[in-house]
């Protein structure tokens, strides 16, 4: 089997192409994503036949969970179909388990670096969080809210982001909605235009960036008035920019780096 290895800021992807997805994709994501590994990623996509669109795209987390979407993700998969069918500047949409996704590729299909924009679908009610007490994770009683884009977010405000202990606050946060698990991000605005965001997400942990969780982050950032419609989201691994008015769209830089073979024994 063939792996391409890409990242979306430091959020990296190993993505296969096949005709169908293997009965063991869990049990490979769990292999190939761990990071002691030679591959090592936050999760595993394959890309399939497609039944709205010509590709479906499957994303399986490293812990071997299924994932519904992926910002990062997606953007990753665009770049790397605009490779594959050596197609400058690519614009399609793709069939996802939360529904079809556009992505927008800016850039030549030879080039290992690109922009890529990403329609992140009709935000939804997000999970109930009703009695989680953010003093039991060591928050205090920051403010909260919860939203859906395909995906369960909690977005947390701080005042200090850099003081948050997120590998210990994050699955603290997250054993509240367990079994379904939560993605958690924890947010502190810089101005009416930036915000700075950390994720935890689920299935992974702690990751350099979260597409659809800079995208969730924005949009509960814009409820709390606290942003316009566009926003500059900072993560660890480098800035994303959200539209959050009308469909929510992401932007950020995807880029490859190698390509393998791999037994998928």
């Amino acid at each position: 089997m063939q792996i391409s290895r890409y990242h979306g800021l430091g959020n990296d992807f190993l993505i296969a192409f096949a005709e169908t997805i293997p009965s063991q994709a869990p049990a490979l994501a769990r292999r190939f994503c761990d990071r002691s590994s030679p591959w090592g990623a936050d999760g595993l996509v394959f890309g399939t036949p497609g039944t709205q669109n010509q590709y479906m795209f499957s994303l399986f987390n490293a812990d071997g969970g299924r994932a519904e979407v992926s910002g990062n993700g997606l953007a990753c998969f665009g770049h790397a179909l605009a490779k594959k069918l050596s197609v400058d500047d690519l614009s399609l949409e793709v069939d996802t388990t939360a529904g079809p996704r556009s992505i927008k590729v800016d850039g030549a299909a030879n080039q290992d670096q690109v922009m890529a924009t990403v329609g992140m679908g009709k935000p939804q009610k997000g999970p109930d969080f009703a009695g989680l007490n953010l003093d039991l994770a060591g928050l205090g009683g920051g403010r909260m809210d919860s939203i859906d884009l395909g995906n369960p977010h909690l977005v947390i405000e701080v005042d200090n982001i850099d003081s948050v202990d997120l590998a210990q606050v994050g699955p603290a946060v997250e054993a509240f909605f367990m079994p379904t698990g939560c993605n958690v991000h924890i947010v502190q605005a810089q101005d009416a235009n930036a915000l700075t965001m950390r994720p935890w997400e689920r299935g992974v942990g702690l990751t350099e960036a979260c597409g659809t969780g800079a995208t969730a982050t924005a949009l509960v950032a814009h409820r709390w008035g606290l942003v316009g419609g566009e926003v500059a989201v900072s993560m660890p691994g480098g800035v994303a920019n959200i539209t959050v008015e009308g469909e929510p769209t992401y932007r950020c830089r995807s880029t490859f780096e190698t390509t393998f073979e791999v037994t998928d024994g």
